[in-house]
C-alpha cells in the first residue's frame, strides 16, 4: 500500500477536498444530522467554492490548510485559524479535520492535526455524538471544557492547553 502523504493544500485541490468533505460528513454524521442536509445535490459544488476561497483567500480566518493524499487522491482535509469564540484564550481553532473512513487508524489524522496546529494550544468543536472523534482528540491532549452549542448538531468544545499526549 502506498503511504498517505500530508501536505499544504493548493487551490487545484478544491474538487478533491470538497469530495472528501461531503463524503466524510455522510460517513460520520448519518443519524446525527438530517439526511436532507447530508445528501444535498449541490453540496460538492458549494464545498468546492468554499475550499477554493479558503485556500486562495484565507476565508473566515483560515490560516492553515492541509490535505492527506493517497495514490494521487485526496483522502483527508484539515484547517485551522483564528479562534471564533469570544472567550478564546488559545491562539488557534481547528475548524475542519475529516478523513475518509477507509483511512481511519492509518495515522493520517494525527499527521493532519500536526500539520495545522503542531503542538500549539488550540480548541475545536466536535459533535457530541461522534465518539470516535472525541476519543481521537482526547488522545491528542484535547479535553472538554464544559462549553456546548447546537447548530443543528449538539457539539462540545474541546481545548488543548499544550501538546500533552496521553
Amino acid at each position: 500500500m502506498q503511504p498517505v502523504v500530508v501536505r499544504v493544500a493548493r487551490a487545484d485541490d478544491a474538487p478533491g477536498m470538497a469530495a472528501v468533505h461531503v463524503r466524510s460528513w455522510q460517513e460520520t454524521y448519518r443519524g446525527l444530522m438530517p439526511d436532507a442536509v447530508l445528501d444535498r445535490p449541490d453540496a460538492a459544488q458549494r464545498r468546492e467554492r468554499w475550499w477554493r476561497s479558503a485556500v486562495t483567500e484565507g476565508a473566515e480566518g483560515t490560516q492553515s490548510i492541509a490535505v492527506a493524499e493517497h495514490a494521487g487522491s485526496i483522502v483527508g482535509i484539515a484547517s485551522a485559524g483564528v479562534p471564533r469564540d469570544e472567550d478564546a484564550t488559545w491562539p488557534l481553532e481547528v475548524f475542519v479535520l475529516y478523513l475518509l473512513a477507509d483511512f481511519h487508524g492509518s495515522g493520517a489524522g494525527a499527521r493532519l492535526l500536526d500539520a495545522i496546529v503542531d503542538d500549539s494550544p488550540a480548541a475545536l468543536w466536535v459533535a457530541d455524538g461522534n465518539a470516535r472523534a472525541r476519543a481521537f482528540y482526547r488522545k491528542h491532549g484535547f479535553r472538554p471544557d464544559g462549553s456546548v452549542k447546537d447548530d443543528g448538531v449538539a457539539a462540545i468544545r474541546m481545548v488543548r492547553a499544550a501538546a500533552t499526549l496521553t
